[in-house]
């Protein structure tokens, strides 16, 4: 039995769900999400909660089960608050600033990258060292994150690249004399 999938989402005021044609839609301050539901799995909105249950014991559906009702509970978690990720810049000449509807990365090679805003992120650079990516959708959020920091990603002899806050990078000893 899945002890994630046992525990209801709990919707808070002001924030509306909706389930037709196994499609959910939450609406909240921030703004809408939809989601597809599995076939694998049944969905209940009611009394101001979601229920996801399997529709058998099948270990298909039994998996489907857990990652449903996370997936639901972060649809209601961003359009309530929202999901953010904070990107840090490390090394000599290494910045970041928006011009535009564009992220402008300067990571040691012999031209700027930059690199696309999607329609529904928000990216600021407090100073040109530090990356803040916001957003309601939290996968999308992470994979625009997991993108900038894959130009340069930490190596283990400095430390330099682009590392998320609070990652340790595991830093190696170098050569002994």
């Amino acid at each position: 039995m899945s002890r994630i999938g046992k525990k209801v989402v709990a919707i808070p005021a002001g924030v509306t769900a909706a389930l037709s044609d196994n499609v959910l839609t939450v609406k909240g301050p921030k703004g809408t999400l939809t989601m597809g539901v599995s076939d694998q799995v049944t969905c209940a909105v009611e009394d101001g909660t979601v229920a996801i249950q399997p529709i058998n014991t099948s270990k298909q559906a039994r998996s489907h089960w857990g990652m449903q009702r996370t997936l639901v509970a972060n649809l209601v978690g961003g359009v309530t608050e929202g999901f953010s990720k904070v990107l840090e810049l490390k090394g000599v000449g290494y910045r970041a600033q928006i011009q535009g509807k564009t992220l402008k990365l300067q990571l040691g090679y012999s031209h700027d990258v930059d690199i696309a805003i999607p329609e529904g992120i928000e990216i600021k650079t407090p100073d040109n060292t530090t990356i803040e990516i916001s957003g309601i959708d939290k996968q999308k959020v992470g994979q625009i994150a997991a993108e900038i920091r894959r130009w340069r990603k930490p190596e283990p002899y400095k430390g330099k690249g682009i590392k998320y806050r609070g990652e340790f990078i595991f830093r190696k000893e170098g050569k002994k004399k």
